[in-house]
């Protein structure tokens, strides 16, 4: 934790009230801790962007191209035309401000402009003074707003404050995707080179080498390899771990953080665990090896390339159907996107699991199922033996991650199983779960160290609902099912509720799975002793 990052003391206290200024002249504070860096030149090189170069956001001159007002108008024009949804929402918000309290940055900064409403605004008001008549001939008093290089500055310090979790569009009545503005925002930015470099980077690594960290496929190999071996020494024998292999009925898709980094690593020892004991005919692909998709938090052509390569391993591998890991964005654009932008996949059979002879209809045109769906069927139908005595250390709570649970509807499934593996649940308040879940706060590639204080403040909400079971319940781990809050949520933690671990689901399944011929399980997935084997581990 940085030092120049305030107290938790000092950080709760938020001003909500609104500076005595009209927010038009009002400017952000573009300062270390509320933002992120520029992207590297080297990574805009490579992704053949526009105008790289080397700036950074606190300089007084950013180096835009001469014509830059040319071209957002212009990008702006040709996305009005393309997506009809950008028209009808710059048209039909009222500013009722059914979504001003309800965004996660807001309640933790108290800053109006990051209230949904008027983060679109920023946008909004460009669009009537230049695309509405009434913005044309009466400017401001219409709404309109004059596009200047202050305003590019504004849009670039709060569309990249929005997490895109969508929490703010559940509670509008028009049904507004503040999201897609956000996206829109992010794509007329990129047109002049502005970006960050948590995103742009990570998608050049994800063309260069299939995954955001740049993990080159014998390096994949490898981290395969290292957890066969870690997951011998727990159970006592080698499960099975196919890389590439040809002609197997399942592509398995995992996010690369689970292959790379703590806790999301336990989590991937639990599905190698899972599939051997059921037998599964799988494969991993070393060059599809990254189930996220940065290319959402960039634009829309982005997110469809980057989709693309799941589909072209599954295709070059002659698998059936596809099976994917805990990620989140990986789900929001296969559930609302892959339709339109690579679907469907005709190649493929619609998924059936081969232990229960279930058809995963909802999975039709994707072929894709998520691995809660899969586990939770497994359950149903008896097909593993648990022991939910190996969870007893962890008093347990659950993060719905924003994409799976408002852009798939993906709520009971993993509830379900985290009540079959475990005895001490307990969820937290209702108005902070499910399809109103809070976001972590450090999602859409904001999970940076530079902009800590804002992260902090972002994530506020959720650390305010995992104090109160933490307090309550004594909650000491919170799962999850995404690889950014497995990401950013330890930290989050750290700050505001110190005690509180993260966890996986399948992580837990991992722990409870009793499999044919194992040892005496003594530690859990972390190498730490399980319930009553504390004794048995020091000898």
């Amino acid at each position: 934790m940085s030092d120049e990052t305030p107290k938790p003391e000092a950080l709760v206290k938020v001003d909500y009230k609104p500076p005595r200024k009209g927010w038009m002249d009002t400017k952000p504070d573009i300062s270390r801790g509320n933002i992120n860096w520029a992207a590297i030149p080297k990574s805009v090189e490579y992704l053949g962007l526009p105008y790289p170069r080397k700036w950074s956001p606190t300089d007084d001159d950013w180096q835009l191209p001469e014509n830059w007002k040319e071209i957002i108008l212009e990008g702006l024009r040709e996305r009005l035309s393309k997506y009809r949804s950008l028209q009808l929402f710059m048209d039909i918000c009222v500013r009722c401000g059914a979504c001003a309290d309800k965004c996660h940055f807001y309640i933790g900064s108290g800053d109006p402009k990051n209230m949904p409403v008027l983060r679109a605004e920023l946008l909004r008001a460009v669009y009537r003074k230049e695309f509405t008549l009434a913005g044309k001939i009466m400017g401001k008093i219409a709404g309109g707003r004059e596009l200047t290089i202050d305003v590019i500055k504004e849009w670039y310090y709060y569309f990249f404050q929005c997490t895109e979790c969508r929490r703010c569009s559940v509670f509008c009545p028009y049904g507004i995707d503040t999201a897609e503005i956000t996206m829109i925002g992010r794509e007329l930015l990129s047109l002049i080179g502005i970006g960050i470099d948590w995103i742009v980077t990570p998608v050049a690594n994800c063309f260069r080498t299939g995954n955001h960290l740049g993990v080159q496929p014998h390096g994949f190999q490898d981290s395969i390899d290292f957890a066969v071996d870690d997951l011998k020494d727990i159970i006592g024998f080698k499960v099975d771990a196919p890389v590439n292999k040809k002609g197997a009925e399942v592509l398995f898709i995992v996010p690369s953080a689970d292959y790379f980094g703590d806790p999301h690593y336990f989590g991937l020892l639990g599905y190698m665990m899972l599939f051997h004991e059921i037998g599964l005919d799988y494969t991993f692909s070393a060059y599809a090896s990254e189930g996220g998709n940065f290319g959402l938090f960039h634009s829309h052509e982005m997110m469809k390339i980057l989709n693309a390569k799941i589909y072209h391993e599954a295709e070059r591998l002659g698998v059936k159907w596809i099976l994917g890991g805990e990620c989140g964005h990986m789900w929001r654009v296969l559930n609302q996107y892959m339709d339109t932008m690579n679907g469907p996949a005709d190649f493929l059979e619609v998924p059936v699991s081969p232990m229960t002879g279930t058809r995963f209809e909802n999975t039709r045109t994707t072929k894709m199922v998520h691995i809660t769906e899969f586990t939770s069927d497994l359950i149903k139908n008896n097909k593993l033996k648990l022991d939910k005595s190996r969870n007893d250390h962890w008093r347990i709570t659950f993060h719905d991650s924003c994409n799976p649970a408002r852009a798939m509807g993906i709520l009971e499934e993993p509830r379900y199983i985290i009540r079959n593996v475990a005895e001490n649940f307990f969820e937290m308040p209702e108005n902070t779960i499910r399809e109103e879940t809070f976001c972590c706060g450090g999602g859409a590639g904001l999970g940076t160290d530079e902009n800590l204080e804002m992260r902090m403040r972002g994530g506020l909400p959720r650390a305010n609902a995992v104090k109160y079971v933490h307090d309550k319940y004594g909650v000491n781990v919170l799962t999850c099912m995404c690889a950014i809050d497995k990401a950013v949520l330890p930290t989050l933690m750290e700050y505001w509720v110190p005690g509180v671990e993260v966890g996986s689901i399948h992580e837990l399944v991992g722990n409870a799975l009793i499999m044919k011929g194992e040892k005496e399980r003594i530690v859990d997935l972390r190498n730490e002793p399980l319930p009553g084997k504390e004794a048995v581990k020091d000898v």
